[in-house]
């Protein structure tokens, strides 16, 4: 690692008219600061091209003047400052955090108290960071934001990929745009959800992708998003500025905070090549390092589990029928009768374990084998689990004991159904219960309106909840998979027990009713700038009616998209979330998955538009192994490859699963072809990608022997 920090100047001045300039480490990217009137503006441009335009900067607090106006005087410092830093898991060995800072401090006049207000910027060369910090001073101590007033001028009525801003759900489909039409869009957007609250008709997420008729590629988002209440954006249609727009609590105010303490970072992202934006690392630059000394309890993991059969309605979480109302502790589910498809019995966990042991999977997660699944949801009901009392039909040791005898781990499952303070009451009870039946990493949910009520997901009590739970993981060195929580803003760099987070439209969404077949290749750019999604991709078999008679669901995708996936959508932790039975009928298109890896020692972006193409190629972890993937929109398409970034002087063998000329995601989406062949770094291959589509590569360095009879790919 190397690391400095220069203190290249020291500025007292009045602002009545200065300005401050900082220029980002390679040059391309400008940014200005300045007090108009005692008002805070900031601004940005990228290689001379304006991407944010004037934009006011402040905050309104409750009870005590404004953040927004009076400032008079300033300090401003500014540094450089340069590290490598090696994260425990991620799409590369190694991360250079680079960066050009200038820290404001303002201070108010006698009308405004008398206060003092630091804004501290980063500027990156792909893009910009900045926060809020609130000084220990006399004259402001407790305090509550009341509004944030962060601007994001645009300089046009650019193209978004948008989902409509909301307190409780991530999981819409997305949109593309012109920003002038969010507003005549939104009702259709608002898709149906079992827990969310909009509040405005031009109201969007970050992370928010937009690209400007200039071809410049902007995304705007948040990081180190602790203990403070999750942003939206809010866009003034007429004017084209967006503006932050927080969380609220039951109250209605939107974060109680103490002197010192800082908010969120701020982020643009912004370069002329869409491959730089999934490139970025500001997100997790912008969070603090790893604070976790002994890491070696975290590693990727890939399973299976007994969870798909249940979304699609094949079987059910609940053991019983015949109870309309359940009390843990008080009904006796040991007198109840089966309902005959209940999914996690000790017979079809245990075949799910053989299958795991079979082909390599580290784990089964298992959903739906604590007792409390008939009475769950939608009653506003306080104790639901206690997440470790099993049903009568799963011998909880048994299958432990059985799961350790294959070398497979369980994965626990604890779905909260947003009783907060329920999850909170039985915390330390479930993580000892997962250190002593040896169960290392739980998914956990948050399906349902948030108890208390009038709570929202993403206020800042839930999203201080989500980090509790995930400190409290880290003491028992349990790794966590959040589902339903607050979209990730890189605290995994902080807390790298965070190996994934559901936070937008999963898989799942194909089983009830599907998602748009260009969804793939949109939630790179948007969801995962944050930190690794768990999508639970692998799924073989598209119609759902198979598995569910009542269920006419399909899913949008082919074999082969399926496939590359594993590639496209970065995680630590992956699922091959279709039933056993699936892969047993395509197990030739079932080794990509099992060889796939999980950590990387490098990635590169070979291509990339957002909502239309994706190609990215990734080297194993300490192997010379190279897999690429691509996932392709609602056309079909040709990708010109060239495979420069393999050793000059090797030749690897290539398997290319691909799919047929005639393959289709609604019309023929199992239609896909395997080939080998040899690739060097002067290969050069015209690839196509089906409606939906995609292909998947394994390279590998291949000897003499190997390559005898092989031809080259093409």
């Amino acid at each position: 690692m190397r690391k400095f920090s220069s203190l290249l100047f020291l500025l007292f001045l009045s602002w009545t008219a200065s300005a401050q300039q900082l220029n980002s480490p390679n040059g391309a990217l400008q940014l200005n600061f300045e007090l108009k009137d005692g008002v805070p503006f900031y601004d940005l441009k990228y290689k001379g091209i304006p991407v944010i335009l004037p934009s006011k900067l402040g905050l309104k607090l409750k009870n005590h003047p404004d953040f927004t106006e009076g400032f008079v005087t300033s300090t401003a410092e500014q540094s450089d400052f340069d590290e490598t830093w090696e994260p425990v898991w991620g799409e590369e060995k190694a991360i250079r955090n680079h960066y050009k800072e200038m820290a404001v401090t303002l201070h108010q006049d006698a009308a405004h108290e008398h206060r003092t207000l630091m804004i501290r910027f980063r500027l990156f060369d792909d893009g910009l960071g900045f926060r809020y910090e609130f000084p220990s001073q006399q004259g402001l101590a407790h305090f509550i934001v009341s509004d944030e007033k962060t601007q994001f001028a645009m300089t046009g009525d650019h193209t978004a990929f948008w989902i409509p801003g909301d307190y409780d759900t991530q999981e819409y489909d997305y949109v593309e745009s012109k920003l002038s039409e969010i507003r005549g869009l939104m009702d259709a957007a608002i898709t149906g959800n079992i827990s969310q609250t909009s509040f405005s008709p031009t109201g969007v997420q970050t992370s928010l992708m937009l690209k400007t008729a200039d071809g410049l590629y902007i995304n705007l988002h948040e990081a180190a998003l602790i203990n403070y209440a999750t942003m939206h954006l809010n866009l003034d249609d007429e004017k084209m500025i967006f503006e932050s727009w927080l969380t609220p609590n039951p109250n209605g105010d939107k974060v109680y905070l103490q002197t010192p303490s800082v908010s969120p970072w701020r982020t643009i992202i912004v370069s002329d090549d869409a491959r730089e934006i999934l490139a970025s690392r500001i997100t997790y630059n912008l969070n603090e390092p790893n604070k976790i000394e002994d890491t070696s309890w975290i590693r990727p993991m890939k399973y299976i589990g007994v969870w798909w059969e249940m979304i699609t309605g094949k079987s059910t979480w609940a053991y019983t029928d015949d109870f309309p109302a359940v009390e843990l502790g008080v009904t006796d589910f040991s007198k109840a009768s089966p309902n005959g498809k209940h999914g996690a019995t000790t017979e079809n966990v245990k075949r799910h374990i053989d299958f795991a042991a079979a082909h390599g999977f580290d784990g089964v997660l298992v959903e739906g084998w604590n007792e409390g699944w008939e009475d769950w949801f939608g009653n506003a009901k306080d104790y639901v689990f206690d997440f470790v009392t099993p049903y009568p039909d799963f011998d909880l040791a048994g299958v432990r004991d059985y799961a350790r005898s294959k070398g497979v781990e369980l994965i626990m499952h604890h779905e909260t159904s947003s009783s907060v303070r329920n999850y909170e009451r039985h915390m330390d009870q479930a993580y000892q219960f997962m250190k002593d039946n040896g169960y290392n990493a739980v998914k956990s949910g948050y399906v349902g309106t948030i108890l208390p009520l009038g709570d929202n997901h993403y206020s800042q009590w839930q999203v201080n909840h989500y980090q509790y739970a995930l400190e409290k993981a880290a003491d028992y060195q349990i790794m966590i998979n959040a589902h339903e929580a607050v979209r990730p803003t890189g605290i995994a760099r902080t807390y790298p027990n965070l190996i994934a987070n559901e936070s937008a439209r999963g898989t799942e969404y194909q089983a009830f009713g599907g998602s748009k077949p260009n969804h793939v290749t949109v939630l790179p750019f948007t969801r995962l700038i944050g930190g690794p999604m768990d999508y639970t991709p692998g799924i073989f078999e598209m119609d759902i009616s198979k598995l569910n008679p009542d269920n006419n669901s399909w899913v949008n995708s082919t074999i082969a998209n399926q496939l590359a996936l594993y590639v496209t959508m970065y995680s630590p932790l992956q699922m091959a979330a279709d039933l056993p039975e699936h892969y047993e009928k395509f197990m030739d298109a079932f080794q990509f998955i099992k060889d796939v890896a999980l950590d990387w020692d490098e990635s590169r972006y070979l291509e990339a538009e957002p909502g239309y193409y994706l190609t990215i190629a990734r080297k194993a972890k300490g192997t010379n192994d190279w897999y690429l993937g691509n996932v392709n929109g609602n056309e079909g398409r040709a990708s010109q490859l060239t495979f420069d970034f393999l050793d000059s002087n090797k030749t690897y063998v290539a398997t290319l699963y691909e799919d047929q000329k005639d393959a289709h995601y609604r019309n023929n989406p199992q239609a896909y072809e395997i080939k080998k062949g040899t690739v060097t770094h002067k290969t050069k291959l015209s690839q196509y990608s089906a409606p939906g589509g995609g292909f998947a590569i394994s390279i590998r360095e291949a000897n003499a022997e190997e390559i005898k009879g092989l031809k080259k790919l093409k």
